[in-house]
C-alpha cells in the first residue's frame, strides 16, 4: 500500500510554491520522493522555500515566474522539462486576492483584470503547457500525469466585495473538468482543490481580527484555521498512483465550514 503514495522518479511543479498552501503541497511531495520545481516572485521567500525543500530532496528547481506572463509560463515549463527530464504533476496554485475593498458596482476594470490575469489566465497558460507536454509524452508511449488547480470555497459561497476572485475560482473548476474529459485518453487526471479559511499571507489581516475569528472561524466544525501543511496529503494523493482512476473532481478542504 505504501508504494501507492511513493513519488520516487516523479517530477512535480507547484506554482506559488514559495509559501502558504503551495509550499505545504511542495513539502509533502518532496517528502514522498518527488523531484520538485516551484515558482514564486519574491526572492527571499524563494530562498527560504528552497532551503525547506532541500531538507527533503536534493532535486529542487526554484524559478522566478510571473504566471500572468504567458511567455514566462511557457519558458518556465520548458525549463522544468529540460532540467528534470519530464513533468508528472502540476499544481496551478499561484493566485492573488481580490482585495475586498470595492463594492461590485465600484470595481474598476483594472482591478478586475489584475485578478483575472493571474487567477484565470495564469492557470490557463500553466495547465495548457503542462497538458501539451503530457500529451506528447503519451503519444510517445509514456501516458499519465496529473494536473491540479487551487480553487476556493469562494467559488461556491457568496463572496461580497470579492466577485473578481470568486469568479476566477469558479471558472477554474469548469476548466479542470473540461481538461479531465479531454485528456483522459492520454492517462492525464485533472482535479480541483477548494480551500476554506487557511492561515496564509493572503489572510493575514483576518487572522488577528477577533470578530472574524469569532464569527467565521467559530463556524468551522474543526474549530481552527487551516494550515498550509493540511494540503500535503491531498497533493501526494493526486500526484501518486493511488489516484489513478480519480479525475474531474473537486476536493473541499475547509474543516467542514461548507457543510455547517
Amino acid at each position: 500500500m505504501q508504494k501507492l503514495f511513493d513519488l520516487s522518479g516523479k517530477v512535480a511543479l507547484v506554482t506559488g510554491g514559495n509559501g502558504g498552501i503551495g509550499l505545504g503541497m511542495a513539502e509533502g511531495l518532496a517528502q514522498a520522493g518527488a523531484k520538485i520545481a516551484i515558482w514564486g516572485q519574491n526572492p527571499e521567500k524563494n530562498r527560504i522555500a528552497e532551503d525547506k525543500l532541500r531538507a527533503h530532496t536534493r532535486d529542487v528547481l526554484v524559478q522566478r515566474i510571473d504566471v500572468a506572463d504567458e511567455q514566462a509560463v511557457a519558458s518556465g515549463i520548458a525549463e522544468v522539462v529540460r532540467t528534470m527530464g519530464r513533468l508528472d504533476f502540476v499544481a496551478a496554485n499561484a493566485g492573488v486576492g481580490g482585495g475586498g475593498r470595492s463594492s461590485f458596482a465600484e470595481t474598476t476594470t483594472e482591478q478586475w483584470r489584475r485578478v483575472t490575469m493571474t487567477n484565470l489566465d495564469g492557470v490557463f497558460w500553466t495547465l495548457r503547457e503542462a497538458c501539451k507536454h503530457m500529451m506528447t509524452r503519451a503519444e510517445g508511449g509514456d501516458p499519465g500525469g496529473s494536473v491540479v488547480v487551487t480553487s476556493s470555497t469562494s467559488a461556491i459561497h457568496g463572496a461580497p466585495r470579492n466577485q473578481a476572485y470568486a469568479s476566477t475560482k469558479g471558472a477554474v473548476i469548469a476548466m479542470i473538468r473540461g481538461i479531465a474529459v479531454e485528456y483522459a485518453r492520454y492517462g492525464v487526471r485533472a482535479n480541483a482543490i477548494l480551500p476554506g479559511w487557511i492561515r496564509t499571507d493572503m489572510t493575514a489581516t483576518l487572522q488577528s481580527w477577533d470578530k472574524f475569528n469569532e464569527k467565521a472561524i467559530g463556524r468551522v466544525p474543526m474549530r481552527r484555521w487551516g494550515e498550509p501543511e493540511d494540503f500535503a496529503g491531498i497533493a501526494v494523493y493526486l500526484a501518486s498512483d493511488a489516484s489513478r482512476f480519480h479525475t474531474g473532481d473537486s476536493f473541499v478542504i475547509d474543516g467542514g465550514y461548507t457543510i455547517f
